[in-house]
């Protein structure tokens, strides 16, 4: 047995690095949170048995001179209960969590260029009357005396579990509170204004101090998750934007000039002769900012060729000459299908 080993930590750990690793695995196999196993029991045990001797500078140097044996037994019987509050500290024990999560949902415009708005919160308030206890006349707990912990003693260390009789409370209700119903909470309702930066997106959060549920100490955290709707005219990619532009299939042959919108007004975009579907025109800095950096994606815009969705006999007609004065580059395409229909033909034979 290797007390090093024991807390996951090389043998020139500082105090601090000992610590943290002690925290870490104490945490993980303390029986409240491992009750009837046994192996679990034995590492939380093991687990103290180094701490004890590594923190201490005297116990440490024998250790590392002599081993285990160097240290005749001086660290049985350790009363670890109060070492253990000291350490990590007894936390309050509530039916609910201090920080609150509420989803706000904002339209595209909004999430774009920023909003202030006003939000209805619901949380958790101690309850005036019984401060908590839920109990308007109470008794100290016989079990643990009022203190809200018992002590487990196993020969080898002493342990402070929660007390089962009071839920940790150190009293036992005698006539509940009628304000809260014996809960030791009420429901309050609350309006906040929060001014929401710009470029926000669905699933980001923010996080508003001291708005989330109450406690003995003060108040949680309040945390707004945004879901932003979509556009009916940009497509979101983190900040960058895309905007399919519909270009006739004329002005893709012949050139043209087009204007398209954009966060900051209309832009032009100049359709170059021959220009090809799915062409991509890029504006930089024209996207969203970054609601942390503020830094602004870009603007895309993709040409989408369109083509007319009936055709007028006059207008078919003047289409079927167009497409006879094409003859020479109608045969070279085809010409290369034939080409290629008898290369295939050769895999096979």
């Amino acid at each position: 047995m290797d007390y090093y080993e024991i807390l996951e930590v090389s043998r020139t750990a500082t105090k601090e690095e000992i610590k943290k690793a002690y925290r870490r695995l104490a945490k993980k196999y303390h029986p409240d949170k491992n009750q009837g196993d046994k192996e679990a029991e034995e590492k939380f045990k093991l687990i103290n048995e180094a701490y004890q001797v590594l923190m201490d500078d005297e116990k440490r140097a024998i250790y590392d001179k002599y081993g285990k044996e160097g240290l005749d037994g001086n660290i049985r019987g350790f009363d670890f209960s109060d070492f253990f509050e000291e350490i990590f500290g007894f936390e309050e024990e509530l039916p609910y969590n201090i920080d609150i999560l509420k989803e706000v949902e904002l339209g595209f415009e909004e999430a774009a260029f920023g909003v202030s708005k006003e939000i209805e919160i619901e949380y958790y308030a101690i309850c005036p009357k019984c401060k908590g206890s839920g109990a308007e006349e109470s008794v100290v707990c016989k079990t643990c005396k009022g203190k809200g912990q018992i002590i487990i003693d196993n020969g080898f260390i002493r342990l402070a579990q929660t007390c089962p009789q009071c839920g940790g409370k150190g009293f036992i209700p005698k006539k509940i509170c009628k304000e809260c119903k014996g809960k030791g909470f009420i429901v309050k309702k609350e309006k906040i204004k929060v001014d929401i930066p710009a470029g926000v997106d669905s699933g980001m959060r923010m996080r508003i101090p001291n708005k989330g549920n109450e406690y003995t100490k003060g108040r949680g955290d309040l945390y707004i998750q945004f879901k932003v709707k979509p556009s009916k005219i940009f497509k979101r990619y983190n900040e960058n934007l895309i905007i399919e532009v519909p270009v006739f299939f004329t002005s893709a042959i012949l050139g043209d000039k087009v204007k398209i919108p954009t966060l900051n007004g209309e832009k032009e975009i100049e359709i170059k002769p021959h220009t090809k579907d799915k062409t991509r025109i890029l504006f930089k800095g024209e996207g969203l900012p970054n609601p942390n950096t503020g830094r602004k994606g870009d603007l895309i815009a993709i040409i989408n060729i369109v083509y007319p969705e009936k055709l007028t006999d006059e207008q078919r007609e003047l289409l079927e000459k167009l497409h006879q004065s094409f003859t020479g580059e109608v045969k070279k395409h085809k010409n290369f299908l034939e080409e290629a229909i008898e290369k295939v033909k050769k895999w096979f034979s």
